[in-house]
């Protein structure tokens, strides 16, 4: 049994996360493994959903994998860290969906006729793409879709997680897409990009953010650290 494990479900650079969490993990003595068996997620102490790419892809991925059910399992008493479009998975469906011929979505329609790509309802709420043109920054500079850089992240909750990390911290983000959580009470971080929007997210034994913190220095390596330690 692992005590924390990284689902391979096929979209996602795995390799900073893994090592990220391994870096704050080993000084603990805890294991970080990366698997694309749903026995050892079934088995893992701790979970952790990554994920890159279109959402229909990665959806679809999650489902071929035979990854989904042991996902949404664990997601009911393990603790489980959401990262990126891990996070966007999270929430009931997503605005982005596959085109014909459209590079980010596969050379295929994968839902015929759908307005919205269905997730894992998770949380209530909906995925939906930055409208910014036109729109210009303080410097002047247009607004850039997608983020991608720096933000500060404003902790609108208290959360054990955010133990160590100051408010409004720089974290590093790369996203065309954010999250609409339906309830202000599972949003725990708020982030402004042209207008404020959902940058992590909370209940129970879950916690997921938009921005990647394996790529975020030292704050992102204490939110590791806190997940690892965390008794929700």
């Amino acid at each position: 049994m692992s005590d924390v494990v990284v689902i391979d479900y096929g979209m996602g650079n795995l390799r900073s996360v893994v090592q990220a969490l391994r870096f704050v993990a080993a000084p603990m003595g805890l294991t970080v493994e990366v698997t694309q068996d749903a026995d050892a997620v079934r088995q893992a102490k701790r979970l952790v959903l990554p994920g890159q790419g279109a959402m229909p892809d990665c959806m679809d991925e999650l489902k071929a994998s035979g990854l989904l059910e042991a996902v949404v399992e664990g997601a009911q008493n393990k603790p489980l860290f959401g990262v990126c479009v891990g996070m966007q998975m999270l929430l009931e469906s997503s605005a982005e969906v596959a085109h014909q011929g459209d590079a980010a979505g596969g050379a295929a329609l994968a839902h015929p006729q759908s307005l919205s790509t269905p997730c894992l309802a998770l949380f209530p709420g909906e995925v939906v793409k930055f409208q910014l043109s036109g729109r210009l920054q303080a410097d002047g500079h247009p607004f850039k879709v997608p983020q991608m850089g720096w933000n500060a992240v404003r902790q609108t909750q208290n959360h054990p997680i955010w133990a160590g990390v100051a408010d409004d911290s720089y974290f590093y983000f790369v996203h065309s897409y954010y999250a609409r959580a339906s309830q202000t009470r599972h949003t725990v971080g708020e982030t402004d990009y042209g207008e404020p929007f959902t940058s992590a997210i909370a209940r129970d034994n879950i916690f997921a953010t938009q921005f990647h913190p394996e790529k975020s220095a030292d704050n992102g390596l204490q939110l590791y650290r806190n997940f690892l330690s965390w008794s929700p």
